[in-house]
């Protein structure tokens, strides 16, 4: 398969996708000689743009996997901008907290053939739980990156000696499963959507830095304590704050927390499909 460039897209609020993602390009980039462009999607501003992907590029798609699936505000996104020019070559990619991976990784793959590329290969990864300090803390990891590269190396010599590129197997067939339902501590179901972050204005410095982090744009300029939109839960805001200002008191929200900790402490690895 003769490629001339890489796209790496992703969506990444809190930094784990867009490490996992840029790791494989970097390696891929090295292997075959390519220069790689970097789209993220995580800025709502570069997710209201078409791109379109010629079949001698080779593209990366990453998203985290929320409730099981991509992140269904996110998902229209992913539909309106990717666009293959029919064979494609396409890298899926989902990354998710140490709970479990669902049907995100088969709702990507579906999606890039859909849009007229072709999965070679696609990646379940692990990083650490957007919600908590310490689910997967660290993650991804040296074992991990180790793992990444190896497989990253596999898809180079593939593309490297197969003239026309194969799609993996997967199920195409099922239906999707529904989104996953969150628990409580008592395994309840915790409904928290409407939970927003709050703002300790004491310890706020009105930097900005959570308006220009949010992905959905839902934080106010003029008063950064105040959520203009949907709040998709994502921590971007919790992470970025110099000054621990942002933070949640949902109850629902936090016993879902304590029983992921709870429940999800065991290390997952990860997990890699790549076509023969």
């Amino acid at each position: 398969m003769v490629l001339r460039q890489i796209y790496a897209l992703y969506f990444s609020p809190t930094g784990g996708t867009e490490k996992i993602v840029s790791s494989i390009a970097d390696t891929l980039s090295r292997s075959l000689e390519l220069p790689v462009h970097l789209v993220d999607f995580t800025y709502l501003e570069n997710r209201q743009k078409e791109y379109h992907f010629p079949n001698d590029s080779l593209v990366i798609i990453g998203t985290p996997v929320y409730a099981g699936r991509i992140p269904n505000k996110i998902l229209p996104d992913f539909k309106k901008c990717i666009v293959g020019a029919g064979h494609t070559p396409v890298i899926s990619v989902c990354v998710y907290g140490n709970r479990n991976y669902d049907e995100a990784l088969r709702e990507l793959l579906l999606l890039s053939e859909e849009n007229g590329c072709i999965p070679v290969a696609a990646a379940a990864m692990i990083s650490q739980h957007a919600f908590s300090d310490t689910l997967a803390k660290g993650r991804p990891d040296i074992q991990d990156f180790k793992k990444l590269n190896s497989f990253s190396k596999n898809i180079a010599q593939l593309l490297k000696d197969d003239s026309t590129a194969m799609a993996i197997d997967y199920d195409r067939a099922t239906p999707l499963a529904p989104y996953y339902t969150p628990l409580k501590a008592d395994l309840t179901p915790a409904r928290f959507l409407k939970a927003t972050p709050l703002t300790d204005l004491q310890k706020c410095s009105h930097c900005g830095l959570c308006v220009k982090k949010c992905p959905m744009n839902s934080i106010s300029k003029e008063d950064v304590s105040k959520v203009t939109s949907v709040c998709i839960k994502c921590q971007a805001c919790i992470k970025i704050c110099p000054a621990h200002a942002k933070y949640f008191v949902d109850e629902a929200f936090l016993s879902h927390v304590e029983m992921l900790e709870n429940t999800y402490a065991e290390r997952k690895e990860p997990t890699f499909i790549i076509t023969n």
